[in-house]
């Protein structure tokens, strides 16, 4: 049979360690995971308690496909009260995840053979869809230089390198640095994109997850930008299966025409929990304070065994540390701290195909004691 080159993408290599990850355990080895974004916490009670509602009914089926309304507007709401932002609910489409949103957002905006800046390092999905879909990608290496982040300038350079830039990608917070781009930098960029008719979509996926900086949604510097957040992060509900766009008037409709055809909908009862959930940040600031706790304890930590802070931890819930120390294969050097160790976490060229060689990336979602934990065992191995 013939296969698609569209399957030849690169794997996303921290799921390929949580896979490994999850057979060590299941064959009964004390594994730490810091792999992955997985919340140790589970999702808000509200949410819980809503969804068990609706089970009791049993009448879970297809909803519209830009969601239900009551979800879209409580979301309206929350920017309301959250960032003095004006938003109709009817710009709001409800999808299966972020990543969902990721493959709307691409398929609405772009053609194949366009351009698509995004931040080295970055998130590996970006990159792995684009491909998939026959979008060229340019990569913007980020640095201390730039503080992380794309900017205007670096735009420039890239068009005059690669040629017309069609759309920029951008997370604040970033995974996996932790950038957390200012108010500032945030608008200019955001004006930067509408001045050269550049399709702008803002990752917004770690919104509540800011430990240092100031938290900006690019919807406070305009209409124009397409956002992306989720419920799986902040509101701890990655297995839902649950997020949502805020899409410009005129892409709507075009969004909604892909969305019947790939997804019909997103899950009902996931969007019942997430609707409950937005009511629960009493509760999940909790959460929030104890990443806190664990960000603070790895900024001491990892340096002193040997891993330094590639980039901030401003946000998020990652340290993303360098490692040539001990290697220049972060990939063989993730196998063996797994099979030695049993602590999994997730190398730098997933995130850097150029330079993460060097670099690991560590979540920090976990109970603390598993980080303690995971920290004193590198910390014997690498001695």
């Amino acid at each position: 049979m013939k296969l698609s080159a569209r399957g030849a993408v690169e794997p996303f290599h921290a799921m390929d360690v949580l896979a490994e990850a999850t057979r060590r355990r299941a064959a009964g080895r004390p594994v730490i995971s810091m792999a992955v974004g997985q919340p140790v916490h589970p999702a808000p009670q509200a949410a819980r308690e809503a969804a068990r509602r609706a089970l009791d009914v049993g009448r879970i089926g297809y909803t519209d496909a830009l969601g239900l309304l009551s979800l879209r507007s409580a979301i309206s709401d929350f920017y309301r009260r959250h960032h003095g932002v004006t938003v109709d609910p009817a710009r709001i489409a409800i999808t299966t995840g972020s990543s969902a949103g990721f493959n709307l957002a691409f398929l609405a905006l772009f053609d194949a053979g366009d351009r698509v800046a995004i931040a080295r390092p970055g998130y590996p999905a970006y990159r792995n869809i684009l491909a998939a879909l026959g979008i060229e990608t340019v990569e913007i290496e980020v640095n201390a230089e730039n503080g992380f982040t794309l900017t205007p300038e670096a735009l420039e350079t890239a068009a005059s390198a690669h040629g017309r830039i069609d759309g920029v990608l951008l997370a604040s917070p970033a995974n996996p640095t932790g950038t957390v781009t200012g108010r500032a930098n945030l608008a200019a960029l955001s004006a930067y994109c509408r001045d050269n008719g550049i399709a702008f979509i803002s990752d917004e996926i770690y919104h509540g997850l800011t430990f240092v900086g100031e938290e900006a949604t690019a919807l406070q510097f305009g209409e124009d930008a397409v956002i992306i957040n989720s419920f799986s992060k902040y509101y701890c509900m990655t297995g839902w299966r649950i997020g949502w766009m805020v899409l410009p008037e005129k892409l709507v409709r075009p969004v909604e025409r892909i969305a019947q055809s790939l997804y019909i909908s997103a899950p009902e009862l996931s969007q019942i929990a997430a609707e409950a959930a937005l009511g629960a940040e009493a509760e999940l600031n909790v959460y929030r304070d104890a990443y806190r706790v664990n960000r603070d304890f790895l900024v001491k930590r990892l340096p002193e065994i040997g891993f330094s802070i590639a980039s901030p931890m401003d946000g998020a819930f990652y340290a993303y540390v360098d490692v040539s120390r001990f290697t220049n294969d972060s990939m063989a050097f993730a196998r063996r701290m797994l099979a030695e160790t049993d602590v999994a976490a997730t190398p730098g060229i997933d995130f850097d195909p150029r330079d993460g060689n060097h670099t690991m990336r560590f979540s920090y979602a976990g109970a603390f004691e598993e980080m303690n934990e995971a920290v004193d065992r590198l910390a014997r191995w690498l001695a």
